[in-house]
C-alpha cells in the first residue's frame, strides 16, 4: 500500500470514509487508486466515452490499450481534467480519486494535476535549465519564503536519482533542458512531476518517439516507481503492455471491452474482440 493509500486507509478509520460503506467496503476501496463510475464524454455532439466503469488498482502499471480513436488518451486525460482545455467538452459521471470525486465543483484544478501528473507522447521539458524544470512545480505550488536553496538542491538531486539521471546531469544542472537526448528529457518530464509528491502518473505513450534503447531505459524506469505510485499507460506497443503491465485495458469506440490482469488478458482474453485485436486481426 503507497503512504497516500496509507492516508486514506488512516482517514477511513477516523470515521471519514463514505457515508453508508460497511467495514469491508471501505478497506476494499484502499485498493483501489481510482474508482470511475458511468463516465461518458462528448467532443461536442461526438460521445468519445460511452458509460465507463473501471477501478484501477493502487501502486500498479495499469495498461490502456486499443486501435487508434477508441478512446484512451480521452480516458486518460478524463482522469486529470485535461479534456477540458480543448473547450466544447461535456463529462458526466464520477472519478473518485482516493476517494474524492474529481469533478466535483470544489475541486482546486492546480491541486488536482498537482497529485494527478501527465507524462505526453512527445517529452516537453521547458526551455530552460535540467535544474528549473525540477523545481518549475514546486515554485508555482509553494511560497518563496518555504523554497530554500538547500531545500530545492535536495529535491533536485532526489528527483534526478529516482529517474536515474542524476550521474548524467549532476554536472550539467545549467544546461538548458530543451538540449539532452529525447530519453534524457522525457526522463526529466517525469522528474518534474515528483518533487509533486503525486499520487498518481499518467502516461500518454511515453515512448513513441524513442529509440529501442530509449524505450527500455522509460520502461526500466516505470518499473522502478511501481509501487511508489499508481502508473496508467496508454501504449499502441502489444509487447510493450505486456512487459510493464500488471493489469490491462482493452478499449473500442469508446468503451471498456475487457478489463483483466495483464497476463491472463492476453494469454485466456474473455472477449472475441479483445482476442481479435491482441492477435492483430484489426487496429
Amino acid at each position: 500500500m503507497t503512504d497516500a493509500n496509507r492516508d486514506h486507509a488512516a482517514a477511513v478509520t477516523r470515521g471519514e470514509g463514505r457515508a453508508g460503506a460497511t467495514a469491508a467496503e471501505q478497506a476494499a476501496a484502499c485498493d483501489y487508486s481510482i474508482e470511475i463510475r458511468n463516465l461518458s464524454l462528448w467532443y461536442g455532439a461526438f460521445q468519445a466515452l460511452l458509460n465507463v466503469n473501471m477501478r484501477i488498482r493502487d501502486g500498479l502499471i495499469t495498461g490502456l490499450i486499443g486501435p487508434s480513436g477508441c478512446g484512451k488518451t480521452t480516458l486518460l486525460r478524463a482522469l486529470n481534467r485535461i479534456n477540458e482545455r480543448y473547450g466544447n467538452v461535456t463529462t458526466v459521471g464520477q472519478v473518485k480519486i482516493f476517494g474524492r470525486d474529481i469533478y466535483d465543483p470544489a475541486v482546486s484544478l492546480p491541486e488536482l494535476r498537482k497529485s494527478v501528473g501527465m507524462v505526453f507522447q512527445r517529452p516537453n521539458p521547458l526551455p530552460i535549465s535540467v535544474y528549473e524544470n525540477v523545481v518549475f512545480g514546486m515554485r508555482m505550488h509553494n511560497r518563496r519564503s518555504k523554497l530554500s536553496g538547500a531545500f530545492l538542491d535536495e529535491a533536485v538531486e532526489q528527483a534526478l536519482r529516482d529517474v536515474f539521471l542524476w550521474e548524467d546531469l549532476k554536472d550539467r544542472l545549467r544546461t538548458r533542458a530543451t538540449d539532452l537526448q529525447l530519453e534524457q528529457q522525457q526522463k526529466l518530464c517525469i522528474a518534474r512531476l515528483l518533487p509533486l509528491k503525486p499520487h498518481v502518473i499518467l502516461m500518454d505513450e511515453p515512448c513513441s518517439a524513442l529509440d529501442i534503447d530509449g524505450t527500455k531505459a522509460i520502461e526500466d524506469l516505470m518499473l522502478g516507481l511501481r509501487g511508489r505510485y499508481t502508473i496508467v499507460i496508454v501504449t499502441h506497443n502489444m509487447a510493450q503492455a505486456r512487459r510493464v503491465s500488471d493489469d490491462c485495458i482493452f478499449m473500442l469506440l469508446g468503451e471498456i471491452i475487457e478489463h483483466s490482469a495483464t497476463k491472463e488478458l492476453f494469454l485466456n482474453p474473455r472477449n472475441s474482440k479483445t482476442a481479435d485485436y491482441i492477435e492483430g486481426r484489426y487496429g
